[in-house]
């Protein structure tokens, strides 16, 4: 049998193993897929840690992969070998539950998830079910396409379905591997652009990539810098800072909306009354159709910064990924 090299998690907290192993055979409704490149994303530490109850192991982590199928099982349509293809967080449904029924395939009750309840991307083949593959179009390299997958798809949905409209003031909360994106977003949906991030360190990034304004929440009062400008439509809360998060609230204006698209693990706090005075809401926001926010970035040319990585250095990718010292998102390259 033809082998493959691939990062495993043996159990939780386990390292990230390099080992070879059997090429996997698709079976009905699967491609194999060759893998190019796979991002490597903050939602890989719940296989890393074993911090989602049922999880099986080993298990090879990734879910912002490009590549080209290799292979397809009985059953499959509308794909063929060789054609480049992209797969998300989304893994697949079973098109019979009622979220199913009513076209929300995200919401799947028995939906699978790439790198976690089914072997992702960190390796040089993967298998993936045919209706949760991405079509890559030709303008856009593997390597930066990969975290469009994830990263792009949650900021430009989560933008996309806000009550922002052209025009009006939007408050990008963290300029990490998910800010710097939704601020192209942003920006190219005729969005005011305002970037909240602490310190000055990346005022001249903000800047570079076009926004209108960059507020510095660890000097000033973030939200009062907000009221002044009329108010945020929207803030789109990127970075996992429950107490960033919890004070930027209060620069929303009337029927403003929080949307929170990172997880983080310290609650919110925020009074009632400053969501019921000016009807003022915090939503999270987490669906969307890649193949949307793929054909989106190609369009306007939002394009991700990447630092890459071979794929026997993922353990080095992940943990600057974890410790935001990589620049922006980091990327496995086969």
């Amino acid at each position: 049998m033809a082998r493959m090299r691939a990062i495993q998690v043996g159990k939780p907290g386990g390292d990230f193993d390099l080992v070879e192993i059997e090429i996997p055979a698709p079976r009905e409704n699967e491609v194999l897929v060759k893998v190019e490149a796979c991002g490597v994303c903050h939602g890989d530490a719940i296989v890393k840690d074993g911090s989602f109850p049922g999880l099986a192991y080993p298990r090879i982590p990734g879910h912002e992969v490009i590549g080209t199928i290799s292979g397809l099982g009985l059953g499959v349509e509308g794909w063929s070998p060789g054609q480049r293809v992209g797969i998300g967080w989304h893994g697949g449904h079973c098109f019979k539950c009622p979220a199913c029924r009513r076209g929300e395939f995200w919401a799947c009750e028995h939906s699978l998830t790439t790198g976690i309840s089914v072997d992702g991307g960190y390796a040089e083949y993967m298998i993936a079910r045919s209706e949760a593959l991405v079509p890559i179009p030709d303008e856009l390299s593997s390597v930066e396409g990969a975290p469009l997958l994830c990263a792009g798809r949650t900021t430009f949905s989560a933008l996309r379905s806000s009550n922002a409209r052209a025009g009006d003031l939007v408050a990008i909360q963290g300029l990490g591997g998910l800010g710097h994106l939704a601020l192209q977003y942003a920006l190219r949906m005729g969005f005011r652009t305002i970037v909240l991030s602490r310190g000055r360190e990346k005022e001249e990034l903000a800047i570079e990539l076009g926004a209108h304004g960059y507020i510095d929440a660890e000097a000033t009062d973030a939200a009062k810098e907000l009221r002044q400008m009329g108010g945020a439509k929207v803030i789109l809360c990127t970075a996992p800072n429950a107490k960033a998060v919890s004070s930027a609230v209060a620069g929303l204006g009337r029927n403003g909306q929080a949307v929170i698209v990172a997880a983080g693990r310290e609650p919110l706090q925020i009074p009632s009354g400053l969501l019921i005075g000016a009807g003022r809401s915090i939503i999270g926001s987490g669906a969307g159709e890649p193949g949307d926010a793929i054909r989106f970035s190609v369009m306007t040319k939002v394009i991700p910064m990447v630092e890459v990585f071979p794929l026997e250095q993922a353990a080095q990718a992940y943990e600057k990924m974890l410790s935001a010292k990589v620049h922006f998102r980091a990327v496995l390259k086969m």
